[in-house]
C-alpha cells in the first residue's frame, strides 16, 4: 500500500513539474490570417505618352485643276512630336480601354506640282504647317505576357482637328509667251475630321503599378482643308481653297501607365513570445 501512494506522489510531482517548465517556454501567437491579394483582373488607369510623325498625304486638289491635262505631284511633311494623355479601365487580363486626347505639332509641308495645261506647262511649289489635336477611344486585346513582357494589339476611333496655316503656292507657267510667275495664300484653317488607328506594340510591367509601353500607330485623319487663295493684292478669279486629300501618319510612341487599383502589400506578423 506505501508503495502505490509512493508511485502516486511521484507521478503528482512529475506533472506539477512538466506544467511548470510549460509555462516557462515562450509562447508563438496564433499565426495572423491575411487575405489573398486579388487578382490582377483589371482596374482604372491613367496614361501619358510621347513620339514622332511620319505623315503622308495622297494628293492636293483645287477647283483649279479641272483645267489641267495631267499633273505630277511630289508632297512630303516634317516629322512632328506628339504629347498625349488618357485614362481608361483594365477590364481582365487581356482586355482593356482607354480614351486619349493629344497634340500633334506643327509639321512643315513642302511640295511641287508639275501641270500641263492647254497651251503650256508650270510648276508650283507649295509651303504650309500643320498641326492636329486628336481625341480617340481605343481597345486593346494583350496577347500574354512572358519575363513580363506584354505583346498586344488594338484599334480606335475619334476625330481629329486639322489645322492648316501659311500656305502659300508659287507658280510659274510657260505659255509660250515666256515665264509667268505667280504667288498666291491660303487663309488658316481648322478642319474637325472622323479619323481611326490600329495599334501594336510592346508592354512592360516595371511593378505591379506601374507599366511602360513602346508602340507603333498608323492613324487616319481624313482631310485638311485652305482658306480661298488669293494673290498678294488679295483678289482672285474663282472661289479656289485647296484640299489636302487622305493625311494619314506612321507614329513611333513611348508611353507609361500608372495603375490606380494595384493589389496590397501584406507583411508578415511580428513574432510575440512571452518571457
Amino acid at each position: 500500500m506505501r508503495s502505490v501512494k509512493s508511485f502516486l506522489a511521484a507521478g503528482a510531482v512529475t506533472f506539477i513539474s512538466s506544467m511548470a517548465f510549460a509555462a516557462d517556454m515562450p509562447i508563438a501567437a496564433p499565426p495572423m490570417y491575411a487575405p489573398a491579394p486579388p487578382a490582377d483582373f483589371g482596374g482604372w488607369y491613367l496614361r501619358g505618352d510621347i513620339g514622332f510623325s511620319n505623315q503622308r498625304v495622297d494628293r492636293l486638289n483645287n477647283v483649279l485643276d479641272a483645267n489641267n491635262t495631267s499633273s505630277v505631284q511630289n508632297l512630303s511633311f516634317n516629322n512632328a512630336g506628339i504629347f498625349g494623355l488618357g485614362a481608361g479601365y483594365r477590364f481582365n487580363n487581356w482586355f482593356r480601354a482607354d480614351v486619349t486626347g493629344e497634340y500633334r505639332g506643327n509639321s512643315q509641308f513642302y511640295g511641287t506640282d508639275r501641270i500641263t495645261y492647254p497651251g503650256g506647262v508650270g510648276t508650283d511649289t507649295y509651303h504650309a504647317t500643320k498641326n492636329e489635336w486628336v481625341v480617340m477611344a481605343n481597345a486593346y486585346v494583350d496577347l500574354g505576357t512572358w519575363w513580363c513582357i506584354t505583346p498586344f494589339v488594338g484599334a480606335g476611333i475619334g476625330t481629329a482637328r486639322v489645322a492648316i496655316n501659311g500656305f502659300t503656292d508659287t507658280s510659274i507657267a510657260n505659255n509660250g509667251a515666256g515665264a509667268l510667275p505667280g504667288l498666291a495664300f491660303g487663309d488658316n484653317v481648322a478642319k474637325w475630321n472622323f479619323a481611326w488607328a490600329a495599334h501594336a506594340g510592346l508592354a512592360y510591367k516595371v511593378s505591379p503599378a506601374f507599366t511602360v509601353e513602346l508602340a507603333y500607330r498608323y492613324l487616319d485623319m481624313g482631310d485638311g482643308l485652305t482658306g480661298d487663295l488669293k494673290t498678294f493684292d488679295g483678289t482672285n478669279s474663282v472661289f479656289n481653297p485647296t484640299t489636302f486629300k487622305h493625311i494619314t501618319s506612321q507614329d513611333l510612341k513611348l508611353g507609361v501607365r500608372w495603375n490606380l487599383d494595384s493589389p496590397p502589400v501584406y507583411a508578415p506578423p511580428p513574432l510575440v513570445t512571452k518571457g
